[in-house]
């Protein structure tokens, strides 16, 4: 009798880990643990031993929750040489050919001691949490596809040929084979776990992608996190915009007074916030649901 009591419970346990409830909720509890995890690996620049670790716990978590992977690794020419990176493809079939692309990157900037907890860490938690709410629903709608970005960050400093490794060398293969053509829409989040969220309209997005995502927040009451401004910012969208994909950054680029935690040894767990990773994973949600992949 015990064993079966221990079975039943360890199976619920798996169920649990595994996102087999239904309906599957996104919950942001849920990807500020992810996130925590991650960042537990340490300071994760691209090629290095801690980057391959958390490399292997999202391929694991992603088996867990039933997801079709694709890893795509390539070799970026940095300022150090030549790195080998991969970014990390999970396709939620759906009922055409025009998917809807969530990305983040999953790199931290090489700093002694950088956390990346918000810059590289909160992306990746929040896309694993997508993951888990996606992954195995049923087919009714256009397929959605979350991208793990490597290679974000400069090697030395930030310029056209160092940064956005990854999202450079993807959107090339997907103009080059003709799935930019296909995409609908493509929405990149990058340092979303502020607990001070803030974030910015970007203009270097499209007009159209932009005004769904804040029309979507103000429909869900989140209008109050809209407020920080407007400004052109470089991000991993941008080789996506130039491969002709409508795209949009959601980013908070205010993080700590003065933007003092970005790239400093102060941005830790303690300065993320559950609630913020909720609003942004709800406002994806509604804009996916709009978009027709859901």
């Amino acid at each position: 009798m015990y064993c079966t009591q221990a079975l039943i419970v360890l199976l619920a346990a798996l169920a649990g880990l595994s996102g087999a409830e239904a309906p599957r909720s996104l919950r942001g509890e849920t990807a500020l643990e992810f996130t925590r995890k991650l960042v537990a690996f340490g300071p994760r620049p691209s090629g290095s031993p801690a980057h391959a670790s958390m490399q292997a716990y999202l391929a694991a978590q992603l088996r867990l929750f039933g997801c079709a992977t694709e890893e795509l690794p390539f070799q970026a020419s940095t300022p150090n040489g030549p790195v080998r990176m991969k970014n990390i493809l999970v396709r939620v079939p759906g009922t055409s050919t025009r998917p809807v692309v969530i990305t983040g990157h999953y790199d931290t900037k090489v700093l002694p001691g950088f956390a990346g907890a918000n810059d590289g860490g909160s992306s990746a938690g929040l896309l694993l949490e997508l993951a888990r709410v996606l992954c195995g629903m049923p087919k009714k709608a256009d397929p959605v596809w979350l991208v793990w970005l490597d290679g974000e960050e400069a090697v030395k400093t930030w310029s056209e040929t160092d940064s956005l490794y990854g999202s450079r060398w993807l959107a090339s293969k997907w103009k080059a084979d003709g799935t930019a053509k296909r995409i609908k829409a493509l929405v990149n989040i990058d340092m979303i776990g502020d607990r001070d969220l803030n974030l910015v309209a970007d203009m270097n997005s499209s007009t159209q992608v932009r005004e769904l995502f804040w029309g979507a927040a103000r429909e869900l009451g989140y209008g109050q996190y809209l407020t920080g401004g407007t400004g052109a910012i470089e991000d991993d969208h941008i080789p996506f915009a130039r491969a002709g994909i409508p795209v949009l950054d959601v980013i908070d680029f205010d993080y700590g007074p003065g933007n003092s935690y970005w790239h400093t040894d102060r941005d830790t767990m303690d300065k993320l916030s559950a609630r913020s990773f909720q609003v942004i994973g709800d406002v994806l949600l509604r804009v996916i649901k709009k978009l027709g992949g859901m």
